[in-house]
């Protein structure tokens, strides 16, 4: 069903850049909404993005949902709640909700992700932050285009068989957008790095960085004739000498690699290809590394054989190389010092906020 499939697009969509999962509610009862109280349905096992409180038999007066947290003035209903749980469980695979104590503890972390929702966008709310109408059909374009439809009124159908306006989902993106430039105000432009910092962390760090860079080597192998011991590693040893010589004399390694190596690289000129450091073993990736780009090795005897090797290249922490180490370090730093600073203004706007809990 297409209306199924919108679901978690949406969500995605939606709650993109902000610091809440995606299975918080992405459409919820606009603040001018009555709220109606009675036991909730169960969550869903399809997760729709717009769940329907209570049941469609109420009786008039019967209250149908209830408010379980007062966020400064916003009012959050168990109604999102319940739908957060659909989410959670919609991701997680679950056909139930934990029971006892474990869905308690569920439904206060739920909770308190709407709640950190609530007052980012009340934030975004004071600062006057202003979303043009041309930023909401970019998104909403986005959000077609993932969908497969072709127009809004394609969309708006789309949308039906959940309960969902289309204007909720505009509404839903405006408020998206208002928090991540709050978020971009309060805490992306108030966070640097600086040179001294991407020094420091390549110096403690060297290490774990030259772990990941690559290099590419060729080589040519001469197995020892089983059964006859050191004979045959003697043998073996006197073929390698011989190619080695000629390679000295200015021959190509890839040619001798092809008529002469007894492994199947061979038929590639003795090429390994491009590795990272530990792809091999250590003897033999010491033995590669400790030549220069361009250089061959003497015959080097392995567990396996003897092996002849060239390192056609490698990278380094040098020249471009730190280059792009460095915005990679910058890039380190500052999503460590951006993830710092996010929680301590959650933590800040939170810690003055009127919150009264009901749950």
């Amino acid at each position: 069903m297409i209306g199924r499939r919108v679901a978690l697009p949406l969500a995605a969509i939606a709650l993109a850049g902000c610091s809440i999962p995606s299975w918080v509610p992405l459409v919820g009862r606009p603040k001018s909404e009555p709220a109606l109280v009675s036991a909730p349905a169960p969550p869903p096992t399809s997760a729709p993005l717009l769940s329907t409180p209570g049941s469609a038999a109420a009786t008039p007066g019967e209250v149908v949902d209830r408010v379980v947290c007062v966020v400064n003035n916003d009012a959050v209903t168990q109604y999102e709640l319940e739908e957060a749980e659909a989410y959670y469980m919609y991701e997680n695979k679950l056909a139930a909700p934990p029971e006892g104590d474990a869905r308690t503890t569920l439904r206060k972390e739920l909770l308190d992700r709407i709640i950190e929702s609530r007052l980012q966008l009340q934030q975004a709310e004071r600062e006057k932050i202003l979303v043009e109408d041309a930023e909401v059909a970019e998104q909403l374009a986005e959000v077609m285009k993932r969908l497969g439809v072709a127009n809004e009124a394609q969309l708006t159908e789309a949308l039906k068989p959940q309960g969902i306006s289309l204007d909720g989902v505009k509404r839903r993106i405006r408020e998206t957008i208002m928090v991540q430039k709050v978020i971009r105000r309060k805490v992306t432009l108030r966070v640097s790095v600086t040179e001294q910092e991407i020094d420091r962390y390549l110096v403690d760090n060297r290490e774990k960085l030259e772990s990941g860079l690559t290099f590419e080597a060729r080589h040519i192998l001469f197995l020892p004739e089983p059964g006859q011991g050191e004979d045959g590693w003697l043998s073996a040893k006197q073929k390698a000498d011989e190619v080695y010589g000629r390679l000295l004399a200015g021959e190509d390694f890839a040619e001798l690699a092809r008529a002469s190596s007894q492994d199947p690289s061979g038929q590639d000129g003795g090429s390994l290809g491009r590795l990272k450091r530990g792809e091999l073993t250590s003897e033999i990736e010491i033995a590669i590394l400790s030549l220069k780009p361009g250089e061959i090795s003497p015959p080097y005897r392995s567990q396996v054989g003897y092996h002849i090797f060239k390192l056609d290249s490698r990278e380094s922490l040098s020249g471009e190389g730190m280059a792009q180490a460095r915005n990679q370090v910058r890039d380190i730093l500052f999503r460590e010092k951006y993830q710092t600073r996010l929680k301590e203004w959650v933590a800040d706007i939170r810690q003055r906020a009127m919150i009264d809990m009901r749950l």
